[in-house]
């Protein structure tokens, strides 16, 4: 692991609410791993720089680098990691259908990969050690073809104990421009936001667990918003301008729930493609490694906050509360957008295109599904408070986690002792142990039930390696506005039918992106049998 020598890094008790109290019995209490750091000592780390964009035309060659860098977050300082000494890291700018080449260096002491999410690339590509490519070690490079099929925003990570190496810095944009004249509608500007938390204390960065991650319940909560790595985003647009954000969610295992103060919200596309119909919304629940595309109409000059909206929960009082995060500020001048894409923007508009490639489908909405899976976890060794709280009845769960309700016990959970699932109902088979086979070009029905009377009921966001699904129904409901997707988020107690287009062949993952649930055991394989006859 990163850190400093074992006994110069010690475990600190995470950053508590008061309405919260600690737990009778866990005052003494620590995770039973080592914790682990970046040394914060180190000499000569470079300053971190802000994200560079990088264009990119098909056939080009991009030098990536993962290193130390030193961070500024708020007021303080921090030694941190980096691609190429950004934060985030280089935003890179395709046009759909051409592939680069990525020439990635790892300087880092641990072992690293990246993985280009959402993309139907090449499988040898697609970055997760141990089935398409050996980890990159201190020192060592791994060259990467990158293929973009598809129009939209998409990000790269590590593969590898992401829930640390992820919620140090490393991850990025990929923005991946139509090849086809007014794919969305004009706008006066396009901007990327990158969501993120970090969890930090008076003393700096929490630890995280050195031999398996801390947080393993539900997923380390930061505590410190960033947009595009910082704390205090900040943008300014004239009166009456439309602005495109490109949101991505980079953090562990937070919702974020997206309010742009008073000013109208358009959704245009998602993951994968854009949406059968744009649609007006009041906010955008986005889980860990979604994507939205937006259109926000800022009609009044004055000051608008971005914002995390939610209702949180507290379990030790039983009770949901409003909480606001802001996220950035945005200042609309008194000038006048020029041009004027308001009435444009009032209209939504319809993308035939998208349901011509439904339509195709809709004959496997209703059929049963071919594979089931049930979302569960299994503990082991928690600490016998833990154990006697999570087994009181009373205890309400709510369908989605907006908050870490129970900082104290999800702290001392690690994945030496929990074991998040993924488990096929008919085989009985589980995480890794399922091996599905389907061969390229088949249609597949998964329906996926997340079990509200386990352990510790948790939402998770599902995310199938290089194929594209779409969510046809939610609790037997149909979806009657689909989109292309490779991540949906489940809620608790929910049933959520996907149908997966098995176009891509190689060996793949799904898995949960809660990072540390990720870590602790949710996922599985299978594999597209298929000719790659990308030239």
């Amino acid at each position: 692991m990163p850190a400093t020598a074992a006994d110069s890094v010690v475990w600190r008790m995470p950053p508590m609410d008061m309405s919260m109290p600690m737990m009778p019995g866990l005052e003494d209490a620590l995770p039973p791993v080592p914790p682990a750091l970046p040394d914060q000592q180190a000499m000569g780390i470079p300053a971190a720089r802000p994200s560079a964009v990088v264009p990119l035309a098909d056939g080009d060659t991009l030098q990536l680098e993962a290193t130390l860098v030193r961070r500024q977050i708020g007021d303080r300082t921090f030694v941190m990691y980096g691609y190429n000494q950004q934060y985030p890291g280089p935003l890179l700018r395709v046009t759909r259908g051409s592939t680069v080449v990525v020439v990635f260096r790892n300087e880092l002491e641990d072992p690293t990969t990246v993985h280009w999410h959402g993309l139907r690339l090449a499988n040898r590509f697609d970055g997760v050690a141990g089935l398409t490519q050996a980890p990159v070690a201190q020192g060592e490079s791994f060259t990467y073809e990158v293929y973009f099929p598809d129009t939209g925003i998409y990000w790269y990570h590590p593969h590898m104990r992401e829930d640390m190496q992820q919620d140090l810095g490393l991850y990025g944009n990929m923005l991946v421009q139509p090849d086809q004249d007014h794919y969305y509608g004009a706008v006066n500007a396009e901007e990327t936001l990158l969501l993120d938390d970090l969890l930090l204390d008076v003393h700096g960065l929490l630890p995280w667990g050195d031999a398996s991650p801390t947080h393993a319940l539900m997923g380390r909560f930061g505590n410190v918003m960033l947009t595009n790595g910082v704390t205090d985003y900040q943008l300014s647009v004239p009166r009456g301008a439309v602005v495109r954000f490109f949101l991505t969610n980079v953090a562990n295992a937070r919702t974020f729930n997206v309010t742009f103060g008073g000013a109208r919200i358009k959704v245009l596309a998602s993951d994968v493609s854009r949406y059968e119909r744009e649609v007006f919304v009041e906010s955008i629940p986005i889980a860990p490694a979604e994507r939205y595309v937006v259109d926000v109409y800022f009609e009044e000059p004055g000051t608008v906050a971005i914002t995390n909206a939610i209702q949180a929960i507290n379990h030790f009082r039983g009770e949901f509360y409003p909480h606001v995060d802001t996220l950035g500020m945005v200042t609309i001048t008194d000038e006048a957008a020029d041009p004027d894409y308001g009435e444009a923007f009032r209209v939504p508009r319809a993308y035939a295109d998208v349901t011509a490639e439904v339509d195709m489908l809709r004959e496997h909405f209703d059929r049963p599904p071919d594979k089931e899976l049930a979302l569960t976890v299994r503990v082991q060794n928690l600490p016998v408070p833990i154990m006697m709280a999570m087994e009181i009845d009373t205890l309400y769960v709510p369908p989605m986690e907006w908050n870490d309700a129970m900082p104290m016990m999800n702290w001392l959970s690690t994945g030496s002792q929990v074991t998040w699932i993924m488990r096929d109902v008919d085989t009985g088979k589980e995480n890794m142990d399922i091996r599905w086979e389907f061969a390229l070009g088949d249609i597949v029905k998964v329906r996926i039930f997340n079990d509200p009377k386990s352990f510790h009921p948790m939402n998770h966001p599902v995310h199938v390696h290089g194929q594209r699904f779409l969510v046809v129904a939610m609790d037997g409901v149909p979806n009657r506005n689909l989109v292309w997707k490779d991540t949906a988020v489940l809620p608790v107690g929910s049933t959520m039918d996907l149908l997966i287009e098995m176009s891509n062949p190689g060996d793949w993952m799904a898995h949960c992106h809660i990072a540390e649930h990720l870590s602790a055991g949710m996922m599985l394989g299978f594999t597209v049998h298929g000719a790659d006859t990308r030239p």
